[in-house]
């Protein structure tokens, strides 16, 4: 007689469960968007967290990165993602879940994934989201104010996004996605990250 088979594993849901995500991508990639979006329709308490709005607090003396990179605002940078990291574990520790938004670079480390590990926390189920070069161009087009960048820029930071091809995080290509459709595609990235984390 054959043993009974073990039942289905239950597919975890990530709309019911409190967890931190980081949203990588490149300038015009829609993460803000579609974090907010993910935000705003899920089932428990869930905070968004932008790195570029934190980094803004800092009105006198704010380093802009499109003025050069340097050591005043790669400080700047650290200091704005350590106040993240403080945010999402008070969120997380009052059972809210959060979603941040970072352009973080794989050759970049020294800004790099670490940092946010060591600021949120292990648990940190980090989903690139990079769409085509010709979509990312569009949406930034449509900026205004600093968060517009040059086409060269836009097109110089793709390029260095496309390393996370390869890398063993999940990505995300939402070129022809809009955000309701992204965010459904990012709950079950999720629900397969929660199942087997990815190693980073």
């Amino acid at each position: 007689m054959s043993a009974p088979s073990a039942p289905p594993a239950a597919v975890p849901d990530p709309a019911g469960t409190t967890l931190a995500v980081l949203l990588i991508g490149p300038a015009g990639a829609g993460k803000t968007s579609v974090a907010k979006y993910w935000a705003d329709h899920r089932r428990v308490p869930t905070a968004h967290i932008s790195l570029d709005d934190v980094r803004e607090w800092v009105r006198s003396g704010f380093a802009d990165p499109q003025s050069g990179w340097n050591d005043h605002s790669e400080a700047q940078y650290r200091l704005a993602r350590r106040t993240c990291g403080f945010a999402a574990r008070n969120f997380l520790a009052n059972g809210i879940s959060c979603i941040l938004d970072d352009a973080v670079f794989p050759d970049r480390p020294v800004v790099g994934l670490g940092g946010w590990k060591r600021h949120v926390g292990p648990g940190l189920l980090p989903v690139v989201l990079l769409p085509g070069l010709e979509i990312v161009l569009e949406r930034n087009a449509e900026r205004s104010g600093n968060r517009r960048l040059t086409d060269e820029e836009v097109a110089r930071i793709h390029g260095r996004m496309a390393g996370w091809y390869g890398s063993g995080l999940p990505i995300i290509d939402n070129s022809q996605m809009d955000v309701a459709q992204t965010a459904r595609v990012l709950d079950d990235v999720l629900a397969r990250s929660i199942a087997s984390p990815p190693s980073w």
